[in-house]
């Protein structure tokens, strides 16, 4: 399996996978909102052989320094607890950090999520629509520039119900 960067041809295939692994459409239109507004900083893909099994989008944000919202993270329902997810989320957190980003905001599952470095309580000072145990930050250097202030994901996220 190899994690790349999305292309093109990689678009119809992503949309399916990601109402595949929601069992809705409302993420997959997400991303391609996200793509279409402008937002989507980085988006891989998880390949076997010629077959997407797995996608990451990561989206800028409005915060006190040079953040980032992981999610959507979707994987073939038949290849799901394969440790997919996981390549893909440290592949991406590689990549920003690399691009100079600051840190990263995800909204969700704290035990899921505290693996690759993320914390409820380092998002604790942050004002946000999103606010409480689910949304958590990891930072991509030492600390994060600020523990405080209002941070909001791309207008795109509003439609998810």
């Amino acid at each position: 399996m190899i994690i790349r960067d999305e292309n093109q041809a990689d678009l119809g295939p992503i949309h399916n996978l990601v109402a595949a692994a929601f069992q809705r459409l409302d993420e997959a239109v997400l991303i391609d909102r996200l793509r279409s507004d402008g937002t989507c900083v980085i988006s891989f893909v998880a390949v076997d052989g010629d077959e997407i099994v797995g996608h990451i989008l990561f989206s800028k944000m409005t915060a006190p320094f040079r953040a980032l919202g992981l999610g959507p993270v979707s994987v073939k329902p038949n290849r799901q607890r394969a440790g997919i997810g996981s390549q893909l989320i440290c592949a991406g957190l590689d990549r920003a950090k690399e691009a100079g980003w600051q840190g990263v905001f995800v909204l969700g599952e704290p035990k899921y999520y505290s693996r690759f470095g993320f914390d409820s309580a380092l998002a604790r000072g942050f004002m946000s629509r999103y606010s409480g145990p689910h949304l958590m930050a990891v930072a991509l250097g030492i600390e994060l520039p600020a523990t405080e202030g209002v941070i909001e994901y791309p207008p795109a996220f509003a439609s998810l119900g």
